[in-house]
């Protein structure tokens, strides 16, 4: 069994994301916590696989708290899951070596999914050598895209053509938004050409793993905006 500690300073939110951890097979939440003082007591006492850890926290951020539990050693995992969506913060958490990151509102089948791809990583590490023995570069290789490859997230089944890195590109992009971007909004923060980005958004909205909204501006023609499938969006005129 993998041991959870779910992190999040409200009350309700900590109890449906234990809920759903506690379906997914081989995952239990051994702890929960609301404050960053509470989650390092526990990993400090107790045994944990994996921390599911909200950005917002009353006493100090997530993230400075993955980068204390870094510094004093802890082995680990972390799963970003909140509500924090610029890109700064994403940057951040993947820098102080966040596994996943899951942005609220969310559903259960995204949830799962995270946790499912965390699965496959551990499975991989643990037919190297057993977890402990040193690995070729095909080894290395096969754990780094451990996470990617069992993920049913943008970047998995990508037809010809299309690469894992620009879609997650897309997808950080539309994540951090706080609202629905036109495909010219998203070129310009993904640092594509406007072309590149409509070609991903159509798959992406097709696979769906985006949601399709319009503007209506003074010409009548609608304005075609994109959202990452956990925003809430409505047609505005």
């Amino acid at each position: 069994m993998i041991d959870v500690l779910v992190v999040d300073d409200d009350f309700r939110v900590a109890e449906i994301n234990a809920a759903y951890v506690a379906k997914v097979p081989g995952f239990r939440v051994v702890s929960r916590a609301h404050t960053a003082a509470q989650a390092l007591s526990i990993l400090e006492r107790d045994h944990v696989d994996l921390v599911l850890l909200d950005h917002y926290l009353p006493d100090e951020t997530g993230l400075t708290l993955v980068r204390r539990l870094r510094q004093r050693g802890h082995p680990a995992d972390v799963i970003m899951v909140t509500a924090a969506r610029d890109v700064s913060t994403v940057r951040t958490a993947m820098r102080y070596g966040a596994l996943q990151y899951l942005v609220k509102p969310f559903s259960f089948s995204g949830l799962r999914s995270k946790l499912e791809s965390y699965a496959a990583l551990r499975r991989t590490l643990e037919g190297v050598g057993g977890g402990r023995g040193e690995a070729g570069q095909e080894q290395v290789d096969q754990i780094f895209a451990a996470l990617r490859t069992a993920e049913s997230g943008p970047a998995a089944g990508l037809p010809k053509g299309h690469s894992a890195p620009t879609a997650d590109v897309i997808r950080h992009v539309l994540s951090a938004a706080e609202g629905p971007l036109s495909a010219h909004d998203v070129a310009a923060r993904a640092g594509l050409s406007r072309s590149t980005a409509q070609r991903y958004l159509k798959y992406l909205e097709g696979a769906g793993r985006i949601s399709l909204s319009l503007k209506y501006g003074d010409t009548g023609r609608p304005e075609h905006r994109y959202a990452w499938a956990g925003l809430r969006t409505e047609p505005s005129r």
